[in-house]
């Protein structure tokens, strides 16, 4: 069974907000690989031959849905085209209730729309890396307020925490050096952190963003008579999402040291996701009230989800997903993605590989099918981005004027690191590294220009880092998911950067194309 996942970035840049809806089309199409057969095993109402698909994608501004329809079903081939999209902003991006209240409003969006439907096979939703809570199992509430994907365990605040520099010490113990894990900003480190600061409980259970709206839309969050029910509902989640918890990505299991480390603290292992499954994988059925709501068939199924970069790069990898296949999503932040033979890590570069799913290779959909290649998504998260446009005053008005009068081919003399506040996660994993922004420039298109510069070499560091811990082969060509990808000018001056900075003779012909069209 393979999911249909949205092809926006989570991020909603000053560039994306200048664009209007960005066409999914292309990200759907990427996990569109073999028929999607597995989703019609259950009766279903009367249906036409032209089945669709739901994808959400949740990040740091707000949420964006697409319904993509397929059509030539009856040949056993056929085509996909987009039939509705739309998008919604939330006030914090770390409010759990905001996140289901946005699902409501796109799913009401759509059944407005007309998106919704007896044809309607499959939902699914992606979310960003490492954003992870704690909820009750027996009756679904939040007990832990969401940590988000650049939350810092230890430095997060003014005043060094406590609570985090013990849950880092019990990683150190434990962990096997340069694992992702060990991250302070990885939900392991979140995990041990919540029950230093409070014990956690017995029905308690660990969820991802993606994991946490992928229940509510099965109903597993409702309560039941009197505000609870009889028995706890298990936490369905995916590979990708698991990784900065620990999962072993490669043996497909929760290894020993993971809940070793976790008894050594008195947690329970149960607090992890039980049921841990490749992207795409049958996770449930949606819920019975949220389809007669919507208009929903009864037996919609929920796809187990991926996170927002994986999800970029399928986006913009569609149909062209070769060993070299690089993927820089351009929005608030930065993350690249590439599709490596080889599986590479190391927490303090901030560098971690996704198990990549092999779809129909005959098994529960990745490299463990029998004669399947294994295949890696090796990259990593930046904390610089789009957003420090924002925080600078550039207008979009003002970003598009003034990137015309920058000459693409010609090096700014300022060296900016444009983070928006102190730490960064990727290509170095630093904690206190702290923004520079400075000289400032008498004229606005110079400082555009150096900010734009500092974000490309941020994005050329990256892809450096990758070929020197053993991704292979390296990049050879970049596509670009977000907003950022609308800038001409800029996509120039990546590609040049890139090119100059790339080892070995594919240099010259490493090429950055653009994944998103409006």
């Amino acid at each position: 069974v393979f999911a249909l996942l949205n092809l926006t970035t989570s991020d909603v840049s000053p560039y994306q907000m200048s664009l209007g809806p960005a066409a999914s089309i292309y990200f759907f199409l990427s996990l569109v690989i073999l028929d999607l057969v597995a989703a019609m095993s259950s009766p279903s109402p009367p249906r036409t031959s032209r089945p669709r698909y739901m994808g959400f994608d949740f990040g740091t501004s707000g949420a964006r849905f697409s319904v993509i329809e397929r059509t030539g079903e009856e040949s056993g081939g056929g085509s996909y085209e987009e039939v509705f999209t739309s998008a919604v902003k939330y006030g914090r991006y770390d409010d759990a209730a905001g996140w289901i209240d946005a699902a409501v409003a796109l799913l009401g969006d759509a059944e407005a729309g007309g998106a919704t439907g007896a044809d309607v096979r499959r939902i699914c939703v992606s979310g960003t890396s490492a954003s992870c809570m704690l909820v009750d199992s027996v009756d679904g509430s939040v007990t832990r307020p969401p940590c988000m994907y650049d939350f810092d365990v230890v430095s997060h605040g003014e005043d060094v925490d406590v609570d985090g520099i013990r849950a880092m010490e019990r990683i150190n113990q434990h962990a096997p050096p340069a694992h992702t894990a060990r991250a302070r900003t990885g939900i392991l480190a979140k995990l041990l952190r919540w029950h230093s600061a409070e014990p956690i409980g017995p029905r308690e259970v660990l969820a991802s963003q993606s994991d946490y709206i992928a229940a509510y839309l099965c109903g597993k969050l409702k309560k039941g008579p009197c505000g609870s029910r009889k028995t706890k509902f298990k936490v369905t989640s995916d590979w990708h999402n698991c990784l900065k918890g620990g999962y072993d990505v490669r043996a497909l299991r929760w290894p020993e040291w993971v809940t070793e480390c976790l008894a050594s603290a008195g947690i329970d292992a149960r607090t992890l996701q039980e049921d841990v499954v490749s992207p795409g994988a049958a996770a449930g059925t949606v819920d019975s009230a949220l389809a007669t709501r919507f208009g929903l068939p009864p037996d919609v199924e929920i796809a187990a989800g991926t996170t927002d970069s994986n999800a970029a790069f399928f986006a913009a990898a569609a149909g062209g997903m070769e060993y070299g296949t690089g993927v820089t999503s351009l929005g608030s932040t930065l993350a690249i993605k590439m599709l490596s033979r080889t599986y590479v890590e190391d927490s303090t570069m901030g560098v971690y590989s996704h198990r990549f799913p092999v779809f129909g290779s005959g098994g529960s959909g990745g490299g463990d099918g029998e004669g399947a290649e294994e295949s890696w998504l090796v990259g990593g998260a930046s904390n610089v981005g789009c957003a420090v446009l924002r925080s600078e005053s550039f207008s979009d008005n003002q970003l598009v004027e003034l990137s015309r009068g920058i000459d693409s081919k010609t090096d700014s003399p300022l060296r900016y690191y444009p983070l928006t506040k102190k730490g960064e996660r990727f290509p170095i994993a630093d904690s206190d590294k702290l923004p520079l922004l400075e000289p400032v420039p008498e004229k606005r298109s110079e400082y555009l220009h150096g900010i734009l510069q500092g974000i490309s070499d941020v994005e050329c560091s990256g892809y450096k880092a990758l070929a020197k811990l053993g991704a292979d082969p390296p990049v050879k060509i970049v596509w670009t998911c977000g907003g950022g990808g609308k800038n001409d000018m800029w996509t120039s001056m990546r590609e040049r950067r890139l090119q100059e900075s790339q080892p070995g003779p594919i240099s010259p012909n490493l090429k950055v194309k653009k994944a998103i069209m409006t």
